[in-house]
Formats: C-alpha cells, sequence, structure tokens
C-alpha cells in the first residue's frame, strides 16, 4: 500500500500509553479531502451528499466529584461537511483519558465531549449521553428494504470494482431500497477487517441486484476508513444516474466504537438505531 504521509502523525498502527488523566490532545483529525479528491469530488463545490457520521462509544465512564466511577453509553454525531473525521484509535484513548477525571456533573462531561470533538472534526459534533439502564429499554433494529443476500450466485471478485455493477434500463427512474450485510472493509492503515450492514435507498436505472451484491462484496479487501467507503459507494452510484441516493452503513464496534456514516441527496438521517451485531 503506498505510503500517505498526509497520515504520519496517526497513533494508528503504533504502540501508544493509555493517558491516566484527561487528555483533549489525543484526538487525532484525518483531512476528508484525501478520500474525496479520488473520488471525484470537488471540495471547492458543495458537496453532492449531505449527512452525518453516527459514532456510538460503549466504553465511555468518569468519575464524579466524590470519586465514585459514573458509566454512560455515548451518541456522537460528527456532520459529513466538517473538514476532519475523526480517527478511531484517537478516538479510543481520548475517551479512556476521562477514567479517572472528575466531573461536577454529567452536563459537564457532555459540553466537554462537544467542545473537544468539534475543535478536532472542524465542524459542530453533538453528544449525548445515555444511562444503561435507559439504554437497555431501546430495541434491536433492523434496516429496511430487500435483503440482498440470499441471492443463490458465484462470486470470484473479493478486490474493489465498480465495473462489476451492471445497469439492465437505464430509461426507467426506479425506487431501489436494499440492504446487504455482507460489507467488509480494512482499516487503511492496520488492514484490520471492518464488519458492517449496508442500507442503500434511491431513484434511478434499474440495476441488475445480483451485481449490485458482487459489488459490495468487492470491498472485501478494500483498505479505507468507513466514512470513505460510504463515500464511495454513493459516488459509484450516482455516476451511473441516480438522481436520488442515500447510502446508509452500520459497522460492528472495535475497541468500544461503532461507526455509521449516513449519505443523502434527498432525505434526512434515520433515527439512531441499533443493529443486531452492535
Amino acid at each position: 500500500m503506498p505510503k500517505n504521509t498526509a497520515l504520519d502523525h496517526l497513533n494508528l498502527g503504533q504502540i501508544a500509553d493509555y493517558p491516566d488523566h484527561y487528555d483533549a490532545d489525543q484526538l487525532q483529525a484525518v483531512p476528508r479531502t484525501l478520500n474525496r479528491q479520488s473520488i471525484g469530488i470537488d471540495e471547492t463545490a458543495a458537496l453532492p451528499f449531505s449527512g452525518i457520521d453516527f459514532w456510538t462509544g460503549y466504553e465511555l465512564s468518569w468519575l464524579n466529584d466524590k470519586g465514585l466511577p459514573q458509566v454512560a453509553i455515548g451518541y456522537f454525531s460528527v456532520p459529513a461537511d466538517s473538514p476532519n473525521l475523526i480517527e478511531s484509535k484517537s478516538f479510543k484513548l481520548y475517551l479512556n483519558s476521562l477514567n479517572e477525571s472528575c466531573f461536577h456533573n454529567w452536563h459537564q462531561v457532555q459540553q466537554c465531549l462537544e467542545q473537544d470533538l468539534s475543535r478536532c472534526a472542524g465542524g459542530p459534533v453533538s453528544v449525548q449521553l445515555t444511562s444503561l439502564t435507559e439504554a437497555a429499554r431501546q430495541p434491536l433494529a433492523e434496516l429496511p428494504g430487500e435483503l440482498l443476500d440470499d441471492q443463490d450466485i458465484g462470486i470470484d471478485c473479493y478486490d474493489y470494482n465498480p465495473d462489476l455493477l451492471t445497469v439492465l434500463d437505464s430509461q426507467t427512474d426506479q425506487e431501489l431500497t436494499v440492504k446487504s450485510h455482507l460489507l467488509k472493509s480494512n482499516c487503511l492503515i492496520t488492514n484490520q477487517p471492518d464488519w458492517g450492514s449496508v442500507y442503500i435507498h434511491g431513484f434511478g436505472p434499474q440495476l441488475d441486484k445480483a451485481s449490485l451484491l458482487r459489488y459490495l462484496i468487492s470491498f472485501r479487501r478494500h483498505n479505507e476508513f468507513h466514512e470513505q467507503c460510504v463515500e464511495r459507494i454513493f459516488q459509484d452510484l450516482a455516476q451511473l444516474g441516480f438522481s436520488k441516493l442515500s447510502v446508509y452503513a452500520r459497522y460492528t464496534r472495535r475497541g468500544g466504537l461503532d461507526i455509521n456514516p449516513f449519505r443523502s441527496n434527498f432525505e434526512a438521517a434515520p433515527a439512531e438505531q441499533r443493529l443486531v451485531r452492535q
């Protein structure tokens, strides 16, 4: 894999000491332009989509004024038009720096998180803290749409290949609502596997659904961050003629964090939800 000097500053893939006190400097930014230039997005023009990166933090703890540990699940929303995405290992190290830090109340923790994450992303990040009791009341969700995975087809390509996509009828403007649990990509730096489910909703040419599944599976050896994979899928489908399009992926957690990017040019982001593998 070619060396990208713009990523040299990251702790990802390096041995790192876990901080024992609050340290906002653990957070590391990755410019979104690194990926967008390669998939034909002109950063000087308006983005072809809006969206949010939904993060869930399951390993979030701090101390109250009496030194009693507090635990919560954190929901973080990073706008897709922020200049930077937040590198996940740095996010984990930052959250761990709160473990033995005292805060007066949960609201102070939320404010601290929003301030630090917004500074790293370069845009307004919203934070919601939920008790485990509240979180336990939230049912598991299921992505809508037709499941592509049950097709009895042969697969022989596991390297990213947009040419696998086949249009059956380019003259029609049909609604497409599908999902797959077979999305897998790999970390850009460490090559660790990233497992996810993807939902695609749009209006455009009639696609051969077997070719769409083959295309999604072709990400299996692909090295890119979660957010970048979703934007690549969006761009590949948009170039086929989809006038309206949404792509939403929910990845399984790693290091107590899951990342769930949503991109659309016509509809609002869905409500936060948790799938069975999350």
